[in-house]
């Protein structure tokens, strides 16, 4: 009881100390990612809007 007792008080723990940092970086890791993803989803959303509309352009009036 008393090493947990002196482990708790005695600061952090290294260990643990590493794989905050870890988890941290691998946190803006996955927020850039998200970000690059985010900007190729919208190209490809903008590049999609202008097919259509250039293919609903060039298509022939219909008879009435």
């Amino acid at each position: 009881m008393a090493k947990a007792l002196l482990g708790h008080v005695g600061g952090p723990d290294p260990r643990m100390v590493s794989e905050v940092r870890r988890l941290q970086q691998r946190i803006r890791d996955l927020e850039a990612e998200l970000i690059r993803l985010q900007a190729q989803n919208d190209a490809l959303s903008a590049q999609s809007r202008e097919e259509t509309f250039s293919r609903l352009q060039d298509r022939e009036p219909a008879l009435t």
